[in-house]
């Protein structure tokens, strides 16, 4: 197994599988929802995480998972991934409690809610991503004999084409309300992506749709990261990854553009807040995290 390849520029075209570029991104949460499953406390526990990395057979990642860490400094990023994790999975639970039957997960990756949680009779969970990360996805899962908890419907687009037209054909129904989820996507777009895929998003929903947008970092800077490793030894479990080679810094406002096109935007929370509100005190770590990264969690409901 060869380390990952991240060059230090994106390009318009460019493309990934799981163990390259962006894809790697993706596989590297799944190691931290892994390892948040095993920590102290998890707020939620992603119990299929430990098999991509396992199937994956990444070297980094597989050490990590056997030789877990302890203190705050080293069970940082997997606890933040866990706050956000549980941010996006209760707001599927709301979206179902309110009568949602659509779910749709953009630049899905390693996101296995389809089969985590327990969706209302007649759910469809709609997964978008490049087919080579749903196809190493199907793969994994299908080899533990794992079954969805609603109707599950890939969906193989480039968000950067006419995606739409085959979430359409998958079987999504615009004149249903629908609950979108942005998971820690944005900063891997650029800012005329970005705003193209809340335009299609925003044609695509019917009147109380849900969103939510989220990130860990909205910006990610890899010298700041590195710095923090110096007073907290053990916090940068990124390995190879420089996610400021990844990712774009024309980023548009999400909530601003929200606001402005017909959608109720609930007040923006931190992770740090997210972290409150779940009964958590924030460690020093974390918060010298969010000071850099700076988190922000949006939902909105469409009018």
């Amino acid at each position: 197994m060869t380390m990952p390849e991240f060059g230090s520029l994106r390009s318009d075209d460019d493309q990934w599988d799981i163990v390259s570029g962006v894809g790697y991104t993706a596989l590297l949460v799944a190691g931290w929802r892994a390892l948040h499953a095993v920590g102290p406390r998890p707020l939620v526990r992603d119990e299929f995480a430990k098999h991509f990395i396992t199937a994956s057979r990444d070297p980094y990642l597989t050490g990590l998972l056997a030789h877990p860490g302890t203190s705050d400094d080293e069970t940082a990023f997997p606890r933040l991934y866990g706050v956000q994790t549980r941010f996006f999975d209760d707001f599927f639970r709301f979206a179902g409690d309110a009568g949602i039957r659509q779910a749709v997960i953009v630049a899905a990756g390693l996101d296995s809610r389809a089969y985590r949680l327990e969706w209302p009779f007649g759910t469809t969970v709609f997964e978008i991503d490049l087919p080579k990360v749903l196809q190493f996805k199907a793969r994994v899962l299908g080899e533990r004999g794992a079954k969805p908890k609603a109707r599950r419907a890939e969906v193989a687009a480039d968000l950067r084409t006419d995606w739409p037209v085959p979430l359409k054909a998958a079987g999504f129904d615009p004149r249903q309300p629908s609950a979108w989820s942005l998971e820690g996507l944005l900063p891997y777009l650029t800012g005329d992506t970005q705003n193209l895929l809340f335009a299609r998003i925003g044609e695509l929903c019917a009147s109380g749709s849900q969103i939510a947008v989220g990130a860990l970092g909205t910006c990610l800077d890899h010298e700041q990261l590195a710095a923090l490793e110096s007073t907290h030894p053990g916090v940068n479990m990124s390995g190879h990854v420089d996610f400021s080679a990844l990712t774009y810094n024309d980023t548009t406002d999400p909530a601003g553009w929200l606001a402005v096109h017909g959608w109720a935007v609930q007040p923006i929370r931190s992770t740090l807040e997210l972290q409150a509100g779940y009964g958590m005190t924030p460690p020093d770590v974390d918060v010298k995290i969010d000071s850099f990264m700076r988190s922000q969690y949006i939902t909105a409901t469409k009018v």
